[in-house]
């Protein structure tokens, strides 16, 4: 292990498990256990549980914290109800994307914001440098183990290891007895949950639900599961080159709510349309895996862009990708090609998903 990387409270678990551990966002993660194919049919099967103490966690409270998070996030945070969280955007001036995360309102005046591990250091330096009285920002991410067990048993598991505790809903938090939180979000497309504790007591409670049937999951199972789902990985799929629009996620932007960084950009976008815009590409036979950086092609063979995530689908069996295309080569049902080093491959736009659950969600 380098010196260099940041380690999850719950690294010595992974190694006992035999998680095999690679650099990830300046951290040592397990990429994976047994193979991302199983870990992958777990989650869509059953469950399985992610470590995500990487991630950054934020507290914003005081008098003035909805008004100043409102005027740094795309997303309207005044909609807010106690227990409610989001979907938004960080953005610099020119609308591109500095992070996407997720904020919760835990109470009046006080917020909870996780945010990519990647960009932890980034984002608080920018909200520090756009801070303003009446709004208090503590970085609290040093404090926290955090785990998302996501599947259609999840909220089993989580029966098992909370008994007297339920989850709360769709996009909501909540407080634990004992100082730990409760988050319903996810990013596979199927239910699943967030669950936030002290740093000493990480270990132990991955355990506890691997315990309640949850497969221990790494990055690898994780990217196939989220890019099926079409949900963008930051620094791949989303930039500060890139727009929310560009990327397709104008429903989480709320232009209606008053001035915000990247505002301007944003509602230029919206009323002539983006140039290029993030579309799902799935190929259309058999094909090497496609994977982030490859070329696509037009039936001309003229370059149209470049694959900004790619992987072979587990749950299709073909490749998928996402790349950013002319708007007026992004159409369902264009033809397109992937070139693979040199040899090039039939694909087809598609609608987004490429994979929809079957499981009903809490």
């Amino acid at each position: 292990m380098s010196g260099n990387l940041l380690h999850s409270p719950i690294e010595a678990l992974h190694e006992e498990l035999g998680g095999r551990m690679v650099p990830f966002a300046g951290w040592n993660m397990p990429v994976m256990y047994s193979s991302i194919l199983n870990e992958h049919q777990a989650v869509r099967g059953s469950a399985g549980i992610f470590d995500i103490s990487h991630m950054g966690q934020f507290i914003v409270r005081g008098e003035s914290a909805e008004a100043w998070l409102n005027r740094l996030l795309a997303n309207n945070v005044a909609k807010l109800g106690d227990g409610q969280g989001q979907y938004s955007f960080l953005l610099n001036e020119r609308g591109g994307v500095i992070d996407d995360l997720i904020v919760y309102r835990r109470r009046a005046g006080e917020f909870f914001l996780v945010v990519n591990a990647a960009k932890a250091d980034e984002d608080l330096a920018w909200l520090k440098a756009h801070g303003e009285a009446g709004a208090e920002l503590i970085d609290q991410s040093a404090e926290w183990a955090g785990m998302a067990v996501q599947g259609p048993e999840s909220p089993a598991a989580w029966a098992k290891v909370f008994p007297d505790t339920d989850l709360p809903p769709r996009n909501g938090i909540a407080d634990l007895p004992g100082g730990g939180i409760v988050c319903r979000t996810g990013y596979t497309g199927e239910d699943g949950f967030e669950y936030f504790c002290p740093a000493s007591q990480g270990a132990a409670a991955f355990r506890s639900f691997i315990d309640a049937r949850a497969s221990p999951c790494g990055l690898g199972a994780r990217d196939t599961l989220r890019l099926e789902m079409c949900y963008p990985l930051n620094g791949s799929d989303l930039s500060p080159e890139r727009t929310p629009i560009e990327a397709g996620l104008g429903f989480f932007v709320d232009l209606e709510k008053g001035d915000f960084i990247g505002r301007e950009r944003l509602a230029a976008q919206k009323q002539a349309g983006p140039d290029e815009r993030l579309v799902a590409i799935e190929c259309t036979g058999k094909s090497a895996p496609p994977r982030a950086g490859y070329a696509v092609v037009g039936p001309d063979g003229k370059g149209l862009g470049t694959l900004s995530s790619g992987v072979l689908s587990p749950s299709l069996g073909r490749g998928i990708g996402m790349a950013y295309l002319p708007r007026e080569c992004a159409k369902v049902g264009t033809e397109v090609q992937i070139d693979v080093r040199g040899r090039q491959f039939p694909a087809v736009i598609v609608k987004k998903p490429f994979y929809k659950p079957t499981h009903q969600k809490g």
